[in-house]
């Protein structure tokens, strides 16, 4: 493609044609998860924006990547469920995810699951892509960024409401709050990636040995 590819230029814009890819990488998970996340890269591709705009740069270090990224994920569930969620008034229990009590047939499906369709494939649409977009539209100032953290965040905590309910959404937007801060900051996305599938793989394992309700006690009683 030439450098000054006409169509690439207005998939990085804002006209129809751009308005059209970003409402057609929306509506990706509608049809199937993690369809978003591929549109991205395929958007990303046509339009000749470069993977580090969205955040996938290499990072500095994997194995600090990894290793502050699991804790954090593991640190960051534990808070939620222990304490931000009792203070929210979500019940103990994840009834949206119970059937994952004990069931061993269910639970290689949804180990990949949450780590490909919600650590990969969630942060690279409500992070990397949205970011990236908003960015270009409200600019990289600490206003702007702020700005952009916060929406992103509620988008995130949306998008688990018909699934998970209030609970779930509320829990969403305060994780999309804490990543999408470190996001912001730090301009790399792997820390998030990780941090996410860590929380969601703790997650699962409370719902699956059945602690979820000792775990949400702990601080309250």
């Amino acid at each position: 493609m030439p450098p000054d590819d006409p169509v690439a230029v207005r998939l990085r814009g804002f006209g129809p044609l751009g308005l059209a890819a970003i409402l057609l990488v929306l509506a990706g998970n509608l049809v199937v998860a993690p369809l978003s996340a591929l549109l991205v890269l395929a958007w990303a591709w046509r339009s000749r924006t470069l993977w580090a705009e969205l955040g996938l740069a290499r990072p500095r270090s994997w194995i600090a990547s990894f290793a502050i990224g699991i804790a954090l994920g593991v640190a960051l569930k534990l808070v939620m469920k222990a304490l931000v969620m009792p203070l929210l008034g979500a019940p103990p229990v994840n009834a949206a995810y119970h059937y994952l009590a004990g069931n061993e047939s269910a639970l290689p499906g949804m180990i990949v699951t949450v780590v490909f369709v919600a650590g990969v494939g969630e942060e690279i649409l409500f992070r990397g892509f949205l970011f990236e977009r908003l960015g270009r539209l409200l600019g990289t100032g600490a206003a702007a960024k702020t700005a952009i953290v916060l929406l992103t965040a509620a988008l995130f905590g949306l998008a688990h409401l018909p699934e998970q309910g209030l609970p779930g959404a509320g829990q969403g937007a305060v994780v999309g709050l804490v990543l999408g801060a470190i996001f912001a900051v730090s301009g790399r996305l792997w820390v998030p990636i990780i941090a996410h599938a860590a929380f969601d793989l703790v997650a699962v394992a409370l719902i699956y040995w059945g602690v979820e309700t000792e775990v949400a006690t702990f601080v309250f009683g």
